[in-house]
Formats: structure tokens, C-alpha cells, sequence
């Protein structure tokens, strides 16, 4: 039996009318696919990928984090959908239409996920939807299930021995035992009150919110001191203390999204990273800083102070990568979109992004996880949707959500159509802001997903020409000396 992780229960209490934890890609293939090819393969493979055939049980009253239960009879004909596209199909209808279906919340009755079929796209292609709760998933987690619909060559390949059969389903445990694993939480609570406090004391510094209190930085550094002392953990660096502009998009979010896309070319990033010495994610941190900063000079709405973005960090290691849930922490860094200069801008980028990941290698960052478990299930709902609704009326804890998840460099086919793009699609909230860029690498391209808040970015395909301007920016600069 699977029980939610306080952290994936989280995402399951934040979500209101206006705050939805879809998390999502969007395939491009090349070539027309029927629904009935698609609904086989889904059949065939659906037992390799853990979130397409679990549905939540709720704990009687809400006294714990509900369970995952194999659900006996996939209704296929439901979670498998197709519309099709006005012509022409171009880009910006499919992202209108994304945008429409990415913002309805899933039925917690059934398994949490939904995949629709797109017809009508410009150039003969298909796109393939699919959606998944962000309980059941994170991107890395997300990347993984993705191959388990895909192939490596044209031809579909057998599945592999031991894969042909569904495993031992999973089922719930009976109310009696729920209540009495219930019971059990309830008397750890205090331990992992105090392992968050051991946790996040030596890391008040890096919390959104609690870092902008007063005194958080000499308690994290007194802590951390103490700490070493006692021979009981290791020098950090230490990280600037950040204040969290106001922009536009950085508000109360609506029911409504829009969701733009883009690719790069993945040689010519590197070309940029060679150049100056940098790394790939250093690169789209800093296309992304420079594409938000365009937007905000358009609107008359750049900040004196750098923007501060959230990023998440996997903690995902080899013998714990193959797991659903979420297995991530958040890190908090400055993304500099005040600078003129580009090539300062890429500097300025690398030393922040070089800081956060020194720091998290040296000692790996688990207070999100923590935090979720130290509080009663049964208050955590009730406490999640308090703290959403405090974030909306005043200050956010970051501007932006800014994330980038590494994918095969090999073409991958679907049903015998070879996947030409796939594009990240995540999620905005109060909390968050009304603006996520996420980028994913495939197949000698990064495919750049925008996601935004109706309301606050209606003007979201913007942003395609500034990535695309931001790039060329970069390419045509004088390496450094």
C-alpha cells in the first residue's frame, strides 16, 4: 500500500477554483494518429506508469493523507480524449486550446490524469495533452513516465520480460488499519516537528518568507556555526539576502491561463556555455531572466531589485528515481534582470545558480519535505489554504517559478510517429506568481513552456520572441578574454 507524502498531499489541499496543480507536457508528433492506436497503446503500458492507474482513498474525516489504490477498471473512453483544431492549427491556437484544458481541475474520483488527442495542427502533425496531478508526480518522476509511451524506433517494441505483466496491485488498507496508522502519525508528529526544526534552523536563510525576517540570516549562520562545532555538519555559503520586488504578475491569480511555447537550438546554448564557461542551465536562467526583463521594460514595470526566482532541486538518488510523488525541495535565488549588459547578466546568473547548487551538494536541503510531515494531517489542509490565502493579500515569498529538466537526446517515437517537440507545462498560484517558465531538453532542442495567469500575462507569446532575441543576444557576444 502507497500513502501520499505530506508534500504530495499538499498539492492536493492548496488547489481552489484558481489554483490547480496540473502538471503537464505537450507532444508535437509528426504525422496523423488515431485515437484507437493511441487508446491500445495506453492499455498496453498503462501498468508501467504507477499515477496512470492509481486513484485516491480518502482517510475517513480527513485524519490523515489519503492513499493511492490500484483501480481495478481504467475507463479508458474517459481519460482518453480528441478534439480537433480551427484551421489553420497553427501555434497560438494550440496554445489557446492548452491553455483551456490545462486550467480545469481532475476528477479525484478517478485516476489523476487526463490525455487528449489534438487533430487539425499546420504541416499534417498531432499533439498529444497529457495532464497528471502534481500530487502524483514531480518532473524528473514526470520525464521517467513519459519514455514508458514512447519508443525508440518506429516500430513499437515489445515490452521487455517482466514488463508484459501488471505487478501486485496495490490496495487500500481497510478503515480500521487507516485509523490505526493514523494513530501512529499522530505520535511522530512531535519527531518530525523537531526534525524540521533541526533541518530548517541552519537553513532559515534559503525559506521563502521566513528569509526575509528579521534575524533569520545571523540564526542560520549562529546555527550552522554551532553545528560544525559540535561535528555535526558542514560549511555552507552563505547566500545574499534577498527582497521580493512587486511586478505585475506578482497578484491574486484567476481561473484562466495561457500557455505559450518556443524552441532552441541545444548546440547553440552550448556554444554559449563553451564561450564563457558556464553551464547549460546557467544559460536558460539567464534566457529566461533576460526574456522576463523585456517584458517588464515593456510594460513600464522593472524593479530596481533583481527578481527572485523559485527552482526546484531534485532529491531524487539512483535508488530512489524510479518512485512516484514528489521528491524535490525548492531553492531560492536572486535572477538578476536589472542588468543592461548581457554578458554581465550570464555572470551574474552563474554566481547565484553556482552558490545555491555548492550549497545544496554540500548539504541537500529537506526542509520542504520536513515542514509537510510536522504537522497533523488533519490541520494541513486547513493550514495550506490559510497560508495561499495570506500569500495573495500580502507579500509573495518569489516572483517566479523557473525550472529546467533534462531529457533524451535520441529521437523517441509514439504509435510509430516520431515525437518532434515536447514541451513542458506547470503550474502558477498565488504562492508561485502568475508567471512559470520550464524548459526541457530533447533530441538536440530546448523546449521552452510559458505559463501564465490570464489576467496578469495576457500577453504570453511575447515572450516566445524575446527567448529567441535573447539567444541570438548571447551568441553574438566577444567571448571573454
Amino acid at each position: 500500500m502507497r500513502q501520499l507524502s505530506a508534500l504530495d498531499a499538499q498539492f492536493l489541499h492548496f488547489e481552489t477554483e484558481t489554483n490547480v496543480a496540473n502538471v503537464a507536457g505537450l507532444s508535437i508528433l509528426d504525422g496523423p494518429l488515431g485515437r484507437e492506436e493511441l487508446v491500445a497503446l495506453v492499455e498496453e503500458r498503462a501498468h508501467l506508469v504507477e499515477p496512470l492507474r492509481r486513484r485516491l482513498v480518502n482517510v475517513p474525516f480527513g485524519l490523515d493523507h489519503p492513499y493511492w489504490a490500484e483501480d481495478d477498471d481504467i475507463d479508458l473512453d474517459y481519460h482518453v480524449r480528441e478534439l480537433a483544431l480551427p484551421a489553420p492549427g497553427n501555434d497560438t491556437q494550440l496554445g489557446e486550446q492548452v491553455a483551456r484544458l490545462h486550467a480545469r481541475r481532475l476528477d479525484r474520483r478517478r485516476p489523476l490524469w487526463e490525455m487528449y488527442l489534438i487533430h487539425g495542427l499546420e504541416g499534417g502533425r498531432t499533439a498529444l495533452y497529457t495532464k497528471i496531478h502534481h500530487a502524483a508526480i514531480d518532473g524528473m518522476y514526470g520525464a521517467g513516465a513519459l519514455a514508458a509511451l514512447m519508443d525508440l524506433s518506429p516500430a513499437p517494441e515489445p515490452l521487455a520480460v517482466g514488463q508484459s505483466r501488471a505487478p501486485h496491485p496495490d490496495r487500500a488498507p481497510e478503515t480500521a488499519e487507516m485509523l490505526l496508522r493514523t494513530a501512529g502519525r499522530l505520535l511522530a508528529n512531535p519527531a518530525h516537528l523537531l526534525r524540521f526544526l533541526a533541518e530548517a534552523m541552519p537553513r532559515l536563510d534559503e525559506i521563502p518568507v521566513v528569509s526575509l525576517l528579521p534575524g533569520a540570516g545571523p540564526v542560520s549562520r549562529a546555527t550552522r556555526w554551532l553545528t560544525r562545532k559540535l561535528g555535526g555538519g558542514v560549511e555552507v555559503p552563505e547566500l545574499p539576502r534577498l527582497t521580493v520586488p512587486r511586478t505585475p504578475f506578482n497578484a491574486p491569480v484567476s481561473a484562466h491561463r495561457r500557455f505559450a511555447f518556443v524552441e532552441l537550438s541545444l548546440d547553440d546554448v552550448k556554444q554559449v556555455k563553451k564561450a564563457f564557461g558556464v553551464t547549460v542551465n546557467d544559460v536558460v536562467m539567464t534566457l529566461a531572466a533576460t526574456a522576463v526583463r523585456r517584458w517588464l521594460v515593456d510594460h513600464d514595470a522593472l524593479p530596481a531589485e533583481p527578481l527572485v526566482a523559485g527552482v526546484p532541486f531534485s532529491l531524487r538518488t539512483a535508488g530512489g528515481g524510479d518512485a512516484p510523488g514528489n521528491q524535490v525541495t525548492l531553492m531560492i535565488t536572486p535572477l538578476d534582470t536589472r542588468t543592461e549588459d548581457p554578458a554581465e547578466r550570464l555572470r551574474a546568473v552563474h554566481e547565484s545558480m553556482s552558490l545555491i547548487k555548492e550549497r545544496f551538494a554540500l548539504a541537500p536541503a529537506r526542509w520542504l519535505r520536513h515542514l509537510s510531515e510536522s504537522m497533523p494531517a488533519a490541520l494541513t489542509g486547513l493550514a495550506d489554504r490559510a497560508a495561499f490565502g495570506l500569500v495573495a493579500q500580502t507579500s509573495p515569498p518569489i516572483n517566479l517559478m523557473v525550472s529546467n529538466v533534462p531529457g533524451p537526446q535520441i529521437p523517441l517515437y509514439v504509435c510509430g510517429r516520431r515525437l518532434l517537440a515536447q514541451y513542458p507545462v506547470s503550474v502558477v498560484t498565488d504562492a508561485s506568481g502568475g508567471l512559470n517558465i520550464t524548459a526541457f531538453s530533447y533530441d538536440g532542442r530546448i523546449a521552452i513552456g510559458i505559463v501564465s495567469c490570464r489576467l496578469l500575462v495576457p500577453d504570453v507569446w511575447t515572450f516566445t520572441d524575446y527567448f529567441r532575441e535573447a539567444l541570438d543576444e548571447l551568441r553574438t557576444l566577444p567571448a571573454p578574454g
